[in-house]
């Protein structure tokens, strides 16, 4: 079934009617006629519903049935050392795919992009609508976020921080995934803090263990910075039962 973020509710609580741009998509492009069903995702819910109204700027759908939810139970946040070109693009994607709950591009010293106000609010706007749409293509029943910028001291203030946190380093040992999982076997949230391409300065990493981040290893081999997250979020994820 096609799938389609709610864009808002008129009417009875079971009628959904698409955004503009979705309603477009829909009857334009997918040319779809009232009988037939989608996939609605609304307030964090998976339902299947039928088109009772198709038209180019007017779809509506009546809810049927509750689908499964496809949210993991471990809440991940992504705390990513803001790379440069358009490698955040492809980070922001992925972890949508994976699973990530909430993205924060970091500053950090050896970040080589640093972008002004205005061209870093052109570029948030950018990553939720990948973000989104990623989440779309992937079945999230919640549509994963992008926030920020935000430094490296201002990490420890962030209202949303998660109750544990992990900051890959090449200089770590030890504790890797399956440590993290055997020390904390009932995690909920987890923060994952990832260096840019020039890695985190040891003073960064002596900064956030002070705050409580917990030095990670993810093998012998360097990752590259849009590589070091996803593969973390991704073993992570499969420790914890979300790959099953």
């Amino acid at each position: 079934m096609h799938r389609f973020y709610a864009g808002f509710n008129t009417g009875p609580e079971t009628e959904v009617v698409l955004s503009e741009e979705d309603a477009r998509h829909a009857f334009t492009v997918l040319r779809m006629k009232p009988g037939q069903h989608a996939e609605i995702i609304r307030d964090g819910q998976r339902w299947e519903a039928e088109i009772t109204v198709s038209a180019p700027h007017n779809v509506r759908l009546r809810l049927q049935s509750l689908l499964p939810s496809t949210e993991p139970s471990l809440s991940v946040t992504l705390y990513q050392g803001l790379p440069k070109a358009d490698k955040m693009d492809f980070i922001v994607q992925k972890a949508a795919e994976l699973g990530v709950k909430r993205i924060v591009p970091v500053m950090m010293s050896r970040c080589v992009s640093k972008p002004d106000a205005k061209d870093f609010d052109r570029k948030l706007i950018r990553w939720n609508k990948i973000a989104r749409e990623a989440g779309k293509q992937s079945g999230r029943c919640e549509i994963p976020v992008v926030d920020g910028p935000c430094t490296l001291t201002a990490l420890p203030v962030d209202a949303l921080i998660p109750e544990t946190n992990i900051v890959p380093w090449e200089e770590a040992a030890l504790f890797g995934p399956l440590a993290l999982h055997t020390a904390y076997p009932a995690l909920s949230s987890l923060g994952i803090l990832i260096g840019p391409e020039g890695g985190i300065d040891r003073k960064e990493i002596q900064f956030l263990q002070s705050v409580g981040f917990i030095p990670f290893t993810l093998g012998k081999r360097i990752l590259r910075t849009e590589t070091a997250g996803l593969a973390a979020v991704a073993s992570i994820m499969g420790l914890y039962g979300e790959m099953e």
